[in-house]
């Protein structure tokens, strides 16, 4: 019995003494046949249709979010909170990766290749406008849930993303002063400097 099991042990080591005993060049060459292997299978070379993250099946692509906040509208319409939150959240969260990650290779070609740059630049502000989009619905469903605290730090991260002055922005805030948490109406942007109308004293 005892030979047995010194058998399969002995193959092991000699396997393993084999395999170090490669050149690192050997080695390397293994290593780019298997890359090879693994693209030639990936599909026909430079078609978006089979890129991974262009599948319909993918979980860090604006379409997995757009979906994820499909089914939390629908589950809005039935009254599942808590699903909706679920749903939003995760949308949330990819659209906040997308962006990060978009901003981060827009900073990375910067200087070095205008076209990528502008290209990164402009899909990190899509997807930072959908993210902010999910946030704001999060927060109505909050609201909905009677859930006002947690509400407000999403509607204050929103108007610091978007600026007072957006359409979202200015939903935002609105939903503050509906929610009592700020004390004024904003009705726009108040002129400042020469140009600035004098203020009238109030008289009650």
């Amino acid at each position: 019995m005892f030979q047995r099991l010194v058998h399969p042990l002995a193959l092991t080591l000699c396997g393993l003494a084999l395999a170090s005993s490669l050149t690192p060049s050997a080695q390397g060459q293994g290593v780019m046949e298997v890359e090879e292997v693994i693209i030639e299978g990936s599909g026909p070379e430079n078609s978006r249709e089979f890129r991974p993250l262009n599948q319909e099946g993918s979980v860090l692509s604006i379409a997995a979010g757009r979906r994820l906040m499909n089914e939390a509208n629908d589950a809005i319409n039935l009254n599942q909170y808590t699903v909706a939150l679920g749903k939003l959240q995760e949308a949330r969260k990819i659209f906040n990766q997308l962006s990060n990650f978009h901003l981060q290779l827009a900073n990375s070609f910067s200087g070095i290749n205008t076209v990528i740059f502008e290209e990164q630049r402009i899909a990190a502000l899509e997807t930072g406008q959908l993210r902010d989009e999910a946030t704001y619905r999060l927060a109505l469903v909050h609201r909905a849930n009677n859930e006002a605290a947690l509400a407000v730090p999403l509607l204050l991260q929103i108007i610091r993303s978007q600026n007072p002055t957006t359409d979202l922005g200015r939903k935002s805030y609105q939903q503050l002063y509906e929610l009592g948490f700020v004390a004024s109406p904003f009705e726009g942007p108040t002129p400042t400097g020469s140009n600035a109308a004098p203020t009238a004293p109030v008289v009650n």
